[in-house]
């Protein structure tokens, strides 16, 4: 091998490294993925999740790249990260949950959107951790407003424990998700924090040194979405509202799930 090829194949092996160093893996991607989801709401403010709900969650869930496909019977299928609202009103480390649902009726097509969920109190999120939420099943679950304004709110009262979204073609609307279920991916959690013992409630309290950097960004961004937070978890009916539209009568049908007495809701003259 003359000098010319050896040299040749030294930077070869070099960029190759490099570029397995730098390459993110697949959990970082969908992290990467949620952030930019995240970042697009401050992008257009009059037609994305109000902050008055969104700042006022006890938990936030960004799936990415839902796909649905159809034919004759429709599936839905995605992954993304779940956050929680610690006692501090910091966010806490993502961890990593998947989307699935389906539908009847005659449809054919296939498209991708992003999912947001927006977490009213704790008992939907322990749901999750504990194995399985079916929206509309476990957890009541709403299409949710859209705007600065929530007096257009599909769900006026705020009723629901559950608010959807989805994003498609760089605009947010209401999406209603009955029956889909929401489970933990423990083997992304396992390989994205480097242990197979990393449970979800070791995740959402343990140090933000714990995760990769992507997870800070992550967090930081929501952050930024949720500047003004309430002192304690959970949002009450109607918070953050017009008063004449705290008092509007829901016109979506939710089911309901029964009253937790120990739960926490936030003072809505905070």
């Amino acid at each position: 091998m003359n000098t010319k090829h050896f040299v040749a194949v030294i930077t070869a092996l070099a960029l190759c490294a490099t570029s397995s160093a730098w390459a993110a893996t697949g959990e970082e991607q969908r992290v990467a993925d949620a952030a930019d989801v995240l970042d697009q709401l401050s992008r257009i403010p009059e037609k994305s999740v109000p902050p008055s709900l969104l700042s006022r969650a006890y938990a936030v869930a960004v799936i990415p790249n839902v796909v649905r496909a159809a034919f004759g019977l429709g599936a839905r299928r995605g992954k993304g990260v779940l956050v929680i609202r610690q006692d501090d009103n910091s966010w806490s480390n993502p961890a990593f949950i998947t989307l699935t649902g389906g539908s009847v009726g005659w449809q054919v097509g296939a498209e991708s959107t992003d999912v947001i969920l927006v977490f009213k109190t704790r008992t939907s999120v322990d749901g999750i951790s504990n194995g399985k939420l079916t929206l509309g099943a476990n957890a009541s679950v709403a299409a949710g407003p859209i705007g600065r304004h929530t007096a257009v709110a599909t769900d006026i009262g705020f009723k629901a424990e559950v608010y959807s979204y989805s994003r498609s073609r760089g605009l947010f609307a209401g999406i209603a998700l009955e029956g889909a279920g929401v489970t933990m991916d423990r083997k992304a959690n396992a390989a994205f924090y480097g242990s197979a013992s990393m449970t979800p409630e070791k995740i959402f309290v343990s140090s933000p040194n714990i995760a990769p950097d992507v997870a800070n960004t992550f967090v930081q961004v929501l952050t930024v979405q949720t500047a003004r937070l309430p002192k304690t978890p959970g949002m009450q009916a109607g918070a953050g509202l017009p008063d004449d539209a705290a008092d509007s009568e829901s016109e979506v049908r939710t089911f309901g799930i029964p009253d937790d007495s120990d739960e926490t809701e936030y003072d809505p003259n905070y």
